[in-house]
């Protein structure tokens, strides 16, 4: 005949649940109230009193104490396996919280000019992936006005720009700077030399780029030929370095690009450093201000702490400690 002890709980809040299901289970693992009681580190009686409160809420018995040993009932069976499920579910709820909570996951969307991809980023993002494993990445490469409207509409984490976004809404950290290069059609008798000068490219046709957004690389171009004495025979405008290059492959003109473009070989392509005028171009990490999310700040730090790995000398350490635009 089963026994139903009738005993008015008198602590239901959630805490006390869980930590009633938390004996009830060692109970019942152990078979045992003096190992259970060891177990948890706390007292037999107080350990009993729980247990016998949490059958008086269920209306059941949980264990058949008739026996030398004690046993589960059918009814403490059905307990245990639910609480089991229960109490790993809610460890898996406060570990990923705590994830997330603390940027170790969750994820984080990074929009990156597509020379990027050339350079420091693909070292970057495997330096922050060893580092989170548990964040997912979310990457697509975009051109720079797409990347400024998808930072300010919140579409976007992390933007990777070239050139800099300005905005003061943005915060920015440097991430590399590098020269720029020449990249010729491989049939331009220029691309005999190791070393063009850029005079030399009078009454060629150039590449320009990105169409938007002005002032932006390809006013910069345009500032170089002033400076050197050239007049662009004729300019052609592209959305993006990588539309660019293929221009230049086909054989529409020459493109002024950043030195890293030059690591990936493109058939019709040849890169040549030049003699002349050059500002150099550098890559910039931006996210919003207000975004204070630990995943982007996790980033940010990640970025500070490539940059002085890559450059760890007095120079590198004040432009990765510096956080440029705050």
């Amino acid at each position: 005949m089963t026994h139903v002890t009738n005993m008015t709980p008198q602590d239901t809040r959630p805490g006390t649940e869980l930590r009633r299901l938390r004996y009830f289970l060692a109970v019942a693992e152990e078979l045992h109230f003096g190992r259970a009681a060891t177990r948890l580190d706390i007292a037999q009686p107080p350990l009993s009193r729980q247990i016998a409160a949490l059958e008086a809420e269920l209306g059941v018995d949980l264990f058949d104490r008739s026996r030398s040993q004690i046993r589960l009932t059918q009814a403490g069976q059905v307990l245990q396996a639910h609480a089991t499920a229960l109490l790993e579910r809610l460890e898996t709820a406060w570990r990923e919280t705590r994830l997330v909570g603390t940027g170790a996951g969750g994820g984080l969307r990074i929009g990156f000019a597509g020379s990027a991809a050339h350079g420091p980023l693909p070292d970057l993002i495997r330096a922050f992936r060893a580092q989170y494993p548990a964040v997912t990445l979310s990457l697509g490469a975009m051109a720079a006005a797409d990347l400024h409207s998808a930072l300010i509409r919140r579409e976007i984490d992390i933007a990777i720009a070239r050139p800099a976004l300005t905005d003061e809404e943005f915060r920015r950290e440097t991430l590399s700077r590098e020269d720029l290069i020449l990249a010729l059609p491989e049939t331009d008798p220029l691309a005999a030399a190791e070393r063009v000068r850029f005079a030399d490219l009078r009454g060629r046709s150039f590449v320009l780029y990105p169409a938007a957004p002005r002032p932006g690389h390809a006013d910069t171009v345009l500032e170089i030929c002033a400076r050197e004495g050239v007049r662009p025979a004729a300019t052609e405008v592209a959305p993006d370095c990588q539309s660019a290059i293929h221009l230049v492959a086909v054989g529409v003109g020459v493109a002024v690009v950043p030195a890293s473009v030059a690591r990936s070989a493109r058939p019709g392509v040849a890169f040549r450093p030049y003699a002349g005028h050059n500002p150099g171009t550098g890559l910039s990490v931006h996210a919003r201000r207000d975004n204070r999310a630990p995943q982007v700040m996790n980033f940010l730090d990640s970025v500070r702490r490539f940059v002085r790995a890559a450059d760890p000398g007095p120079a590198g350490r004040a432009a990765a400690d510096c956080a440029v635009g705050g």
